[in-house]
C-alpha cells in the first residue's frame, strides 16, 4: 500500500502563486508515475500534469507555462508550482501514483485525499 498526502494548498489571489507537495509512504519501493489532478464541484477529475519516474512531465493545456511539476525521489515528494493562478484553477488539488501496466495484476494507483485552493480576490 501507498499513502498520499498533499499539503500547500490554500486562498491565493489571482496571479499567486502555491506550491503544493505530496508525500508518498507506505510501499514506494517501484517506480512510479506521479500526477497532479484537480476537481471542482461539479466538473470531471481534470489531469494537470504528470511526471514519469524518469522525470518526463506533460502538463494540460490550462497549466502549461504556469504549472511546473517537479519529483525529488530521496524525500519521494512530487511538487506543483503554480504561478500566475487564476480563479478557474479554484479546485482540490489531488496526488495520484501509478505503476505497473494498466490492465495487468500488477498495476497499481493510488491517490492522496486533496489539498483545496482557491483563488479570490
Amino acid at each position: 500500500q501507498v499513502q498520499l498526502v498533499e499539503s500547500g494548498g490554500g486562498l491565493v489571489q489571482p496571479g499567486g502563486s502555491l506550491r503544493l507537495s505530496c508525500e508518498a509512504s507506505g510501499s514506494f519501493f517501484s517506480p512510479y508515475a506521479m500526477g497532479w489532478y484537480r476537481q471542482a464541484p461539479g466538473k470531471q477529475r481534470e489531469l494537470v500534469a504528470g511526471i514519469s519516474s524518469g522525470g518526463s512531465t506533460n502538463y494540460a493545456d490550462i497549466a502549461k507555462g504556469r504549472f511546473t511539476i517537479s519529483r525529488d525521489n530521496a524525500k519521494n515528494t512530487v511538487y506543483l508550482q503554480m504561478n500566475s493562478l487564476k480563479p478557474e484553477d479554484t479546485a482540490v488539488y489531488y496526488c495520484n501514483a501509478a505503476r505497473g501496466i494498466i490492465g495487468l495484476p500488477n498495476y497499481r494507483t493510488y491517490w492522496g485525499q486533496g489539498t483545496q485552493v482557491t483563488v479570490s480576490s
